[in-house]
């Protein structure tokens, strides 16, 4: 019954690892609730500034403002890319990885220099293993990104934007869409991009004038940029509950093929032991 005992074996290791799986399914959800309200809050006010900025903007007013610069050519940019501190969320951070490097080989394509910086222990431990460089690498951005954490990320990358040390800066971020679909995606922060219904001015007085408001609002606006890249790579719950229901189910279907196969081979084992009693006491009686 070695067979018998070894199936047993994997019947008990297979159930502990579907109640795990299932515990990680159930956090992972009310996590993800959590992740879907913030990224449904911060989306309002996104919007907002968006409007603003499309109401305020002219090209008069852009050639001003440092952070509205449009280089000739882009010499030097730098790729911020945003993963998760923790696995077991599928392909969640190894998509953003994809995404992040054929961003950078792209840009190198075109022979730009680019410097990374990394957010989260995946990133950061996969470009370590491949021996790339990067600027900064962060792991202290928790679960529940704030606008400080989106300010300390890009705030020096806005200095050194306006001192002219480089000429672009890409967020590298999934985008939430569904509980199924956070696909990655590339977007461009920084120089800010003229909003594609500038110059519909509203009729009203501004006070102060607009070129006050828009030293304000401009950094504002690409500190928002990048929190919502913050929140929606919250995302990760709702890939890591996918894959933790995935990993339950399939050990519910490994379990069911582990204790059909040991059913089978203890009813062989009992009908064996059937026929040599039955050979035996027809030899007694012959």
């Amino acid at each position: 019954m070695a067979k018998g005992r070894e199936l047993l074996g994997r019947i008990k290791s297979t159930e502990n690892t579907r109640k795990i799986t299932r515990t990680m399914e159930m956090v992972a959800t009310s996590k993800m609730k959590r992740a879907q309200d913030r990224v449904v809050a911060a989306r309002p006010y996104a919007k907002a500034l968006t409007d603003v900025l499309s109401s305020l903007y002219n090209p008069e007013l852009a050639e001003r403002f440092p952070l509205l610069r449009q280089p000739t050519t882009t010499k030097t940019a730098a790729v911020l890319l945003l993963t998760s501190n923790r696995g077991l969320a599928g392909g969640f951070n190894a998509n953003l990885i994809r995404e992040a490097r054929q961003l950078v080989a792209q840009l190198e394509g075109e022979g730009i220099a680019v410097e990374l910086h990394v957010v989260g222990r995946k990133g950061a431990g996969y470009f370590r293993y491949v021996g790339r460089a990067m600027a900064t690498q962060r792991t202290d951005i928790s679960e529940a990104p704030t606008s400080l954490d989106a300010t300390s990320l890009v705030e020096g990358l806005m200095a050194r934007f306006v001192t002219g040390d480089i000429d672009a800066v890409y967020v590298v971020h999934s985008v939430y869409k569904s509980a199924l679909t956070a696909p990655p995606t590339s977007t461009k922060v920084l120089p800010v991009a003229a909003p594609s219904k500038a110059g519909a001015q509203k009729d009203y007085l501004l006070f102060p004038s607009a070129a006050d408001i828009l030293t304000e609002l401009l950094p504002a606006y690409v500190r928002n940029a990048v929190y919502r890249a913050l929140v929606e790579t919250a995302a990760e719950q709702a890939a890591r509950r996918n894959a933790m229901k995935s990993a339950t189910d399939n050990a519910g279907d490994m379990l069911t093929y582990l204790r059909r196969t040991y059913n089978r081979a203890r009813q062989a084992n009992i009908t064996q032991e059937i026929a040599e009693i039955v050979g035996g006491a027809a030899a007694l009686t012959g």
